[in-house]
């Protein structure tokens, strides 16, 4: 397809081809010593990801990023658009549009699909939501209730924690109930995988006052 598309552009007049490769590394590579206007890029790459590679293309050369990708939709497409991509073209179209599209990308124009924008705000609009939840949820559990969560998430028994924080058993029991109830668990498995969810179990447990 890299090759076809190759002969495509270079039959027209007003394009340049100045490179063709085949891995995130030699595209970077590429990219920085032949400052091309305009990218074109697959998302799967034999070692590494489009979306990775089209980032760092953006950051270090600036040039327009125009994905050709077999996928149409989910998280990847998603973060196509995310590391800067001004155009997203399905493999299945016509090969003409991938032309249009590097004209039009070379003129400052976005030409990504409204459904994959829809799915953009949804994404962008659930993951305020998320960290939303993760703050607040953070916000209510004291430091030594997450001291007791992540060493419970470790394995750690009732017992085992309390000698671990130098406190009585009694106040770890208190400190699993009142978990358990800030969380909206039922039991310590779900209280820990409630907490996985929302990213609470980041910080290793310290030495503190019960």
């Amino acid at each position: 397809m890299a090759r076809g598309l190759r002969s495509l552009l270079e039959d027209c007049e007003d394009l340049e081809v100045v490179g063709e490769v085949a891995s995130a590394a030699t595209a970077v590579a590429t990219a920085d010593s032949a400052r091309p206007d305009v990218v074109l890029m697959d998302l799967r790459l034999p070692d590494g990801s489009g979306v990775d590679a089209s980032r760092a293309i953006r950051d270090r050369c600036g040039a327009a990023i125009v994905v050709v990708s077999a996928q149409s939709a989910g998280e990847t497409v998603l973060a196509a658009v995310e590391a800067g991509a001004s155009a997203y073209i399905v493999k299945s179209e016509p090969a003409q549009h991938v032309v249009d599209a590097v004209r039009r990308a070379a003129g400052g124009e976005m030409l990504i699909p409204a459904g994959v924008l829809r799915d953009l705000v949804r994404l962008r609009a659930r993951r305020a939501g998320e960290h939303a939840e993760r703050l607040r949820f953070a916000a209510l559990l004291t430091d030594r209730e997450r001291e007791v969560l992540v060493l419970t998430a470790q394995g750690s028994a009732n017992q085992t924690i309390a000698e671990r924080l130098d406190i009585s058993l009694t106040t770890v029991r208190t400190h699993v109930r009142s978990i358990l109830a800030k969380l909206d668990a039922h039991s310590k498995l779900e209280a820990v995988a409630r907490a996985s969810e929302l990213g609470l179990l980041g910080d290793r447990p310290g030495e503190g006052a019960g």
